[in-house]
């Protein structure tokens, strides 16, 4: 059993920034992928940033230039520094973990509110 535990959500205006951070535990041997996806009322679910262990990055069309992945393995936490935000970044943010072999594992999510 994975565990992971998103904080770092908000309400923030245009143009602010947030950090976001997931910590993983339990049993989180060979953890290879984390990322971010979001959810906005009405929409589907889209990938944010993904961050693989050897330190490769995807981010986004709509987020590239503004939010940044990061991974600390020692710790087994995933960040995502946003910034720049505009009102279409509002959702709720999912953090992702992969575990070969196992399959993937997702936090319960946290608001992230961005005001015009």
């Amino acid at each position: 059993q994975v565990q992971l535990v998103e904080s770092g959500g908000g309400l923030v205006q245009a143009g602010g920034s947030l950090r976001l951070s997931c910590a993983a535990s339990g049993n989180i041997f060979n953890i290879n992928v984390m990322g971010w996806h979001r959810q906005a009322p009405g929409k589907q679910r889209e990938l944010v940033a993904v961050i693989t262990s050897g330190g490769l990055t995807n981010y986004a069309d709509s987020v590239k230039g503004r939010f940044t992945i990061s991974r600390d393995n020692a710790k087994n936490t995933v960040y995502l520094q946003m910034n720049s935000l505009k009102p279409e970044d509002t959702a709720i943010y999912y953090c992702h973990a992969f575990r070969p072999g196992w399959g993937d594992y997702w936090g319960q999510g946290t608001q992230v509110t961005v005001s015009s």
